[in-house]
């Protein structure tokens, strides 16, 4: 989102006032003042959804000089310099008795009526913004009732009250040094930056540092979130929209939880999410609950026994906004936390020996969940503009890429250590950037973990796989190598064009050299080994972490392909449920499709298993996808299982096609039903079409085929039947 760095001064005029007249637009398609369809029949769009080359929109109309992508003057800094700002750690939310909740949770959604602001329609809505009913009713709410409540309000950014924020780490040494009883958590990115307007800021609780949530095996979990945002949409700073719908990424439970793009909710209503934190298979393996390895830390240091296969153990997830083509704009104005799961292999305590717990990197003071070794990190790519406020332009659908780096939503900053192994769980929480990971002196991290899963065994590497977006990758660093008062760097390798995919993977001294057009490239977290060790490192990484299922004896059901691609067919047009953009999905040969919430791609029946092809149909960008519910293996890359790297052999939730690439996974459909989604996690793609819809069916009770389609107003959900069912789905 800015021009080179030659730009002269006559040409950043241009830019600027190219930027404002598309944030006039934007701003009127935020407000529903204007369709998409408006402006492509006055000509500011292309019939293919894209901004015409106008003078005055673009400053490229006269150019060929232009850098990534849209071309705006880059984000001042305001005279701050790299590493002078801490990297706060996770702001980790309470748990708390379910019977804290008022109204208490229902099976079903709770449709006791309240007024609706008339900017809204008037009239009165029920209070939770569920669709009702029991088919969109808590599964297994029963046989796994929560014990666990978790608040939280979607709110504009505010200074957070001292004593408010909750690092959950036994020393301030532990979080540089900050103190997080009397000091403020300000909405900027840098002491030398200004605040963030609230309007352009929407996080969890109105406040930063970003929100971690703490669960384990066994303890469901009722998360609650309400919608604390404005019944106004025009309070939006002219991007992102008010209505949500949380995903939470990649929880293996019913859809009615999942975040299903068309399930949102809006202003002054609430939704109660049942998040059973269960083990596949529950229902038909280890079903006595007899195996040591598949259980729950208890509070007394011992484990809780539970059912289900152990080798479907996660541990590191995240969870995010999935409103229907405003998910870029709305992760991207905040609306995304972390959530770490813990059990009887990944207790969280490193001093534990019991033959069964791993012992990663963790901390021992309490029996399970320590943070003091265990740091969340959420990376994510930013624009401000030359009043230092975030910006998002919609308009250039290969991707959005902010030139700023930002680590836990601070600007470039640096974090303490002791001379000892950290665990890193790192997100990728960009719109459309991908990351390559090196340390600056070149010395090796260990993989320990790709998405929310453990690898069956660690990698050992001086520079990770690129990271491709809302993909998680753990590391364990070992810092005892250094001497106390060095530093060492986290270096991002991937040089980007634009937001199709990465244009380059830099060499370490290319990245360094400070010469890559990409201002993303190159050092962006300083660790320095400040902290002298506190104590004995107990930490291990073992040999054996969590082998796969071995699915040798589940037949394959049924194969698919789905291939993603441009040039998509537009054969809905609700208003509400069906999308507009180049972007699509091809099933099983059929046509390339926008996105229709409504239509339905594929059932793959109850407990089953079916082999899935996912393909790259060009070479000109790359998409992660992200198959809801439950986590493939991957059988081949490009139709070879030796192309498979290590750090893939695991279970994996989000799959790189790469540029032209295919990738064949394998999945089961068990434990739970209802209707999930497909889509590339370049936000920019996935709203602009590159969606579907699936659904696993049994043909009967407690879930139908085809189930209705939610269609959410402030006045109540109804339902329709399918759009479409594709042939063969």
């Amino acid at each position: 989102m800015f021009l080179t760095k030659s730009a002269s001064a006559s040409v950043l005029r241009e830019a600027e006032r190219a930027r404002n007249n598309r944030l006039e637009i934007i701003q009127a398609l935020s407000h529903g003042q204007v369709s998409r369809r408006d402006l492509i029949k006055w000509g500011i769009f292309t019939s293919g959804g894209f901004l015409a080359a106008k003078h005055g929109l673009s400053p490229f109309v006269r150019n060929s000089w232009g850098a990534i992508p849209t071309g705006v003057p880059a984000s001042p800094l305001f005279g701050a310099l790299p590493f002078t700002f801490p990297m706060l750690r996770f702001d980790v939310l309470p748990r708390l008795p379910v019977s804290a909740l008022s109204p208490a949770p229902t099976k079903e959604a709770n449709t006791t009526q309240q007024p609706v602001p008339a900017i809204l329609g008037g009239g009165t809505g029920p209070i939770e913004g569920r669709p009702p009913g029991p088919i969109w009713a808590h599964q297994g709410w029963e046989r796994f009732p929560p014990k666990v409540a978790i608040e939280v309000t979607q709110a504009p950014c505010r200074i957070g009250a001292k004593g408010s924020y909750r690092p959950e780490v036994s020393s301030p040494s532990l979080n540089c040094d900050f103190d997080d009883v009397n000091a403020e958590c300000r909405p900027y990115f840098n002491t030398a930056f200004p605040n963030q307007d609230g309007n352009r800021f929407w996080t969890f609780n109105g406040t930063v540092p970003p929100k971690l949530v703490q669960g384990r095996y066994g303890e469901p979990i009722l998360f609650r979130h309400h919608n604390g945002l404005s019944a106004d949409r025009r309070d939006n700073a002219g991007f992102g929209l008010h209505t949500i719908s949380t995903h939470e990424h990649n929880g293996h439970h019913g859809a009615e939880n999942d975040g299903f793009t068309g399930a949102y909710f809006f202003p002054g209503q609430f939704y109660d999410y049942h998040w059973p934190i269960v083990l596949a298979g529950f229902s038909t393996i280890n079903t006595g609950a007899t195996d040591p390895k598949a259980g729950s830390p208890n509070d007394s240091g011992g484990v809780d026994l539970i059912p289900g296969d152990w080798h479907e153990t996660m541990s590191t997830h995240w969870f995010h906004d999935h409103m229907f083509s405003f998910t870029s704009q709305n992760v991207y104005k905040g609306v995304a936390a972390m959530f770490n799961i813990y059990s009887a292999l990944d207790r969280g305590n490193e001093a534990i020996n019991d033959g069964v717990n791993l012992r990663l990197p963790s901390g021992s003071a309490k029996s399970w969940g320590n943070l003091d070794y265990d740091v969340n990190i959420m990376l994510a790519d930013k624009a401000w503009n030359a009043d230092g406020q975030m910006q998002f332009d919609i308009f250039d659908l290969d991707g959005f890429l902010g030139d700023q780096m930002t680590v836990n939503l601070a600007w470039k900053p640096f974090f303490n250590v002791e001379p000892r192994k950290y665990r890193f769980r790192i997100l990728n929480a960009s719109v459309s950037r991908f990351f390559k990971l090196a340390l600056s002196d070149g010395s090796p991290m260990i993989q320990i973990a790709n998405d929310g899963n453990l690898l069956p065994g660690p990698v050992v590497l001086t520079e990770l796989d690129e990271i491709g977006i809302a993909e998680r990758y753990d590391i364990v660093i070992d810092f005892s190598r250094y001497a106390l008062g060095s530093t060492v760097h986290l270096v991002n390798l991937a040089e980007h064009q634009d937001g199709r995919r990465v244009a380059k993977d830099l060499r370490l001294s290319e990245a360094l050299s400070g010469n890559s057009p990409d201002p993303c490239v190159g050092r962006f977290l300083e660790f320095r080994i400040k902290v002298p060790l506190a104590g004995p490192d107990r930490s291990q990484v073992p040999n054996v972490m969590i082998p796969n299922p071995d699915l040798s004896k589940i037949p394959v059901s049924r194969e698919r392909v789905f291939e993603f691609g441009r040039g998509a067919n537009k054969n809905t047009n609700d208003p509400i449920s069906s999308a507009f953009g180049p972007w699509g999905v091809k099933v099983d040969g059929q046509d390339m499709l926008a996105a229709d919430f409504g239509r339905i791609s594929a059932a793959p029946k109850f407990g089953t298993r079916e082999v899935w092809t996912l393909r790259n149909g060009g070479g000109g960008w790359d998409h992660p996808i992200h198959i809801h519910f439950e986590e493939g293996q991957v059988l081949d890359r490009d139709g070879s299982a030796s192309k498979v790297p290590a750090w893939e052999r695991g279970r994996k939730d989000v799959y790189r096609l790469r540029p032209g690439g295919s990738i064949k996974i394998t999945m089961q459909f068990r434990d739970w039903g209802g209707m999930f989604m497909e889509h590339c996690h370049n936000t920019v793609h996935e709203d602009n079409a590159m969606l579907l819809r699936w659904e696993i069916h049994d043909a009967g009770a407690p879930f139908l085929k085809a189930l209705p389609t939610p269609i959410p107003t402030p006045q109540g959900v109804t339902f329709r039947d399918p759009t479409q069912v594709l042939r063969n789905a």
